[in-house]
């Protein structure tokens, strides 16, 4: 058997060991064992030199430092009482209007995500401050647990975000830019959802009850008691643009400027500091796992030539760029209902980069790469949210035991269609999503 035989038999060997509830990190690595192994014609010595450099070579990457420090940041975050002071503020603006509870929390997302890079931390912060006041305002089960479900995508959308600083590095392009190309796309999606809510709320009307409106003064000094998300958020993401410092030493003054949030706030002490660390920790080790069983994967596909092949394959047929980028976009639609984000872009962008780099979009290699990122890490978190297995619907209704999980679908997927809508924008005109880089 050929060695690029062997890349293509690796595919259904991977999806049945995922099927079979492999952890994917162990599923990745044992077929990058095995095609190693196969294509070294039954040597291990290669295969033995391979784990020993490829281990090195990937957590000696600076690049990946990023990873813990957004984490730990995102968990400052959630100590220091920032998700509450969003809600509070967004509440007490929107909270008046039909649905604006849920608009409210929609806006507290966003701007959770703007210092939590994590879509499932988002979901699971918000919810504890919003499920309630909800449920307190008459607003239906199935409806708030949707809203709080995709609100919580905006955690990977917004910057930073986890999920590009990966796709960054599997395709070697500058961070920073990624982060400025997510920024539009994020609104997008806040106001998208926010549009979906009073649409929902029009249509059921006896999903969402409705509030007294806040005198202007408690407004505005809700909204000032935000005051540190902003100076964060601007700090990190201003910096790194601005070129003050790396995205890399910017993820680490951002956890450095959480954590004295956190401290000043008085809910930072010696014990919470230590859970902080150890579920950063555990976080991490989850996601370098996963990273290195794609290492040894991606090298063995690599080393059997399947990317370059596809890609020729692509280009010899003489299909149109745009057709090609659609059932990309529809096959991370659909497998992003089965896995979870992180493993569907380690997964598939070493496959599908070579193939949609290889096409003609009428721009540069640059633009189409940050481009192509932003489109899949959107297709990727609706994945987080449409049944049967969204991770964040899993989350939510783990949170509200008196929803039964079919109201939860019912609702989610009208901002489903709003997302779906979003990408087809997005598609549709690349400028927005490259509006803000040079």
């Amino acid at each position: 058997m050929s060695n690029l035989e062997l890349g293509f038999w690796s595919f259904p060997v991977l999806l049945v060991m995922i099927f079979l509830r492999a952890p994917i990190g162990l599923a990745m690595m044992l077929c990058g064992f095995g095609g190693w192994y196969m294509a070294m014609g039954g040597n291990p010595t290669p295969l033995l030199a391979k784990l020993k450099s490829e281990t090195y070579t990937t957590f000696s990457s600076y690049s990946l430092s990023i990873i813990p420090m957004f984490l730990l940041m995102g968990q400052f975050a959630t100590l220091s009482g920032m998700s509450s002071a969003l809600f509070k503020a967004a509440e007490s603006f929107l909270g008046h209007r039909r649905g604006g509870v849920a608009m409210a929390a929609v806006g507290a997302c966003a701007g959770f995500g703007a210092i939590c890079g994590s879509s499932l931390a988002t979901a699971a912060t918000m919810s504890r401050v919003a499920l309630p006041e909800l449920r307190r305002y008459g607003y239906s089960g199935g409806f708030s647990t949707a809203t709080l479900a995709a609100g919580g995508t905006l955690g990977i959308l917004i910057p930073p975000s986890v999920i590009l600083v990966i796709y960054a590095i599997l395709t070697e392009q500058n961070i920073a830019k990624l982060f400025l190309a997510a920024f539009i796309p994020g609104i997008l999606a806040a106001v998208g959802y926010m549009l979906t809510i009073s649409i929902y709320v029009r249509l059921y009307s006896d999903a969402a009850g409705t509030r007294a409106p806040q005198p202007m003064s408690e407004r505005w000094a809700a909204l000032g008691a935000t005051w540190p998300v902003l100076v964060i958020f601007a700090l990190v993401v201003g910096g790194i643009y601005l070129g003050w410092f790396t995205p890399t030493e910017g993820s680490a003054i951002g956890a450095a400027g959480t954590g004295i949030v956190a401290l000043l706030s008085g809910s930072l002490n010696w014990k919470v500091f230590a859970e902080s660390l150890l579920g950063t920790a555990k976080t991490t080790a989850m996601i370098f796992f996963i990273v290195l069983g794609a290492a040894f994967y991606n090298g063995f596909l690599a080393l059997s030539g399947v990317p370059q092949f596809l890609a020729d394959w692509v280009l010899t047929q003489g299909f149109s760029p745009w057709l090609v980028l659609s059932i990309v976009l529809i096959f991370y639609l659909v497998f992003g209902c089965l896995m979870d984000s992180l493993s569907m872009i380690l997964l598939t962008v070493p496959i599908f980069f070579p193939v949609i780099s290889a096409m003609d979009f009428g721009m540069t290699p640059e633009h189409v790469a940050i481009w192509f990122g932003i489109l899949v890490l959107i297709v990727v978190e609706v994945g987080l949210i449409t049944p049967p297995v969204g991770m964040n619907l899993f989350i939510i209704n783990a949170m509200d035991r008196n929803t039964p999980i079919t109201e939860t679908y019912k609702a989610v997927m009208f901002f489903v269609g709003s997302d779906i809508l979003r990408v087809i924008l997005l598609v549709l005109f690349p400028a927005i999503t490259l509006f803000l880089i040079p």
